[in-house]
């Protein structure tokens, strides 16, 4: 199926790499390392300078599903959205449209928990039903290479099994599954061979139950001390004048008729920080866009944010000058050419895109935000030219940058490895320690439920 000897390019270096017939593989790699050259060798994209020995399966036998081919198919379901020439809403190419006809009744797509989904526009999906969708479809296909990146991100823990489970059995029904993981902790015990990448240079560690194979992952992926200074826009004491931050009595959402979630309370108060779970569907994204005025039925709710109660007259700009916001979907609508300090300095304004001369003490901060990230070397680089992960990085520094009163983070860890993730946790115990920002935490991740969350509320 595979094998490659001395494969050299300037972006990527493989000594010696051979996978077999019935062989699932996982390379683990950090943010920004090159894993994404790997997926080019196998797709065909990416061709070698030298090589001694190079056995690739046919490019069109190769499915690859990654959160840049996703981010592909949202921004073409944008550019062909009619919305504007008809009188409803354009949803767009269905769910049911991505897969065979005949498959349209197949147990996969139950067990992947997409049957109730097969109508929705693909733009409706989540990050996560998205991702499952185009893994079905490369299964339906008859891919013989399946190459999926962090397919378990922003899933719940059922649906993780589901898929963990979905996956193991295409790799004993002869179909190679080979993935790209950021972190140790979504390996599944069934994927037993270990490759990693770090600056472009892939190397085989082992087999997964090996000790060796431990102990060498644990030497590349120990945090280490950070030495960088925080940002002098970090401030102590919220002066905050108001009760409550958010204040939704019998809250009510629903699509069509369906009901995401009806007579919700939710009470935060200065420096309450919460942490919000459920399983996926459940309505916790929702929840979040009702906060942030990005679901319109806000105005058909009794909701408080920030002293103002929602439909009394308020600007959508005068709520989000105080809140600091990371989510998949602005990761998706941030789509604007510009450079990654740009980005980090449009937080200032809310805004994607910058379109105003920020001041100078603000593109110092902007900077600083950028180095504690670890990204300062690249604050000319675009943004959309970054990883996944360094995006999502980015847009983190974006939303701290102004210090604000209520802290929004909705799967914000999502396409990080586990050192910057490490890293982003680091931040928000320190931010607590700050008694400034109030934070709501979505994960599904356990080992982020920190102790800095008073409130825990399950949807």
């Amino acid at each position: 199926m595979i094998n490659i000897t001395n494969f050299t390019h300037t972006k990527l270096t493989i000594k010696s790499w051979q996978v077999l017939e019935h062989d699932s593989w996982c390379v683990l790699g950090r943010n920004g390392s090159g894993k994404q050259y790997i997926q080019q060798l196998l797709t065909g994209i990416l061709q070698p300078e030298a090589v001694d020995e190079l056995t690739l399966p046919d490019a069109d036998k190769v499915g690859l599903v990654s959160f840049e081919s996703q981010q592909d198919i949202y921004e073409n379901e944008l550019k062909i959205d009619a919305s504007d020439y008809k009188d409803a809403n354009d949803i767009g190419t269905k769910a049911k449209d991505f897969l065979p006809k005949d498959k349209l009744n197949d147990v996969l797509i139950s067990e992947f928990g997409l049957s109730h989904r097969l109508e929705s526009g693909y733009r409706q999906l989540s990050t996560g039903e998205g991702r499952k969708l185009l893994i079905l479809q490369a299964i339906f296909n008859g891919v013989e290479l399946l190459v999926c990146e962090n397919p378990f991100d922003s899933l719940d823990e059922a649906s993780c099994i589901a898929l963990s489970n979905a996956l193991e059995r295409l790799s004993k029904t002869g179909i190679n599954v080979l993935l790209m993981l950021n972190n140790r902790q979504d390996i599944p015990e069934w994927c037993n061979n270990i490759a990693f990448i770090e600056r472009g240079q892939f190397d085989v560690v082992g087999k997964l139950d090996s000790d060796e194979t431990k102990r060498q992952l644990d030497a590349l992926l120990t945090p280490m001390l950070d030495d960088i200074s925080w940002p002098t826009n970090m401030q102590e004491l919220c002066d905050y004048k108001h009760p409550y931050l958010v204040k939704l009595c019998k809250g009510k959402v629903q699509y069509k008729g369906v009901s995401v979630f009806e007579d919700l309370d939710v009470h935060i108060k200065p420096l309450q920080h919460t942490l919000i779970t459920g399983p996926n569907g459940s309505g916790k994204s929702t929840l979040m866009q009702l906060i942030t005025g990005d679901c319109t039925q806000c105005y058909s709710n009794d909701i408080h944010v920030l002293g103002y109660k929602r439909g009394s007259g308020e600007s959508i700009w005068e709520l989000k000058k105080d809140m600091g916001i990371v989510s998949s979907e602005l990761h998706r609508q941030y789509r604007v050419n510009g450079d990654l300090l740009t980005v980090v300095l449009s937080g200032y304004y809310d805004s994607i895109g910058l379109y105003q001369q920020p001041e100078h003490h603000q593109i110092d901060i902007a900077r600083q935000w950028l180095d504690k990230i670890g990204l300062l070397a690249h604050q000319h680089s675009s943004f959309r030219s970054l990883s996944y992960g360094e995006q999502r990085l980015a847009l983190i520094a974006r939303a701290l940058v102004k210090s604000p009163y209520l802290l929004i983070l909705d799967e914000p860890t999502q396409g990080l490895d586990e050192l910057n993730r490490h890293r982003v946790l680091n931040f928000l115990e320190h931010l607590a320690e700050q008694k400034h920002s109030t934070m709501l935490l979505v994960s599904h991740r356990k080992d982020e439920y920190l102790s800095i969350f008073k409130q825990h509320i399950k949807l």
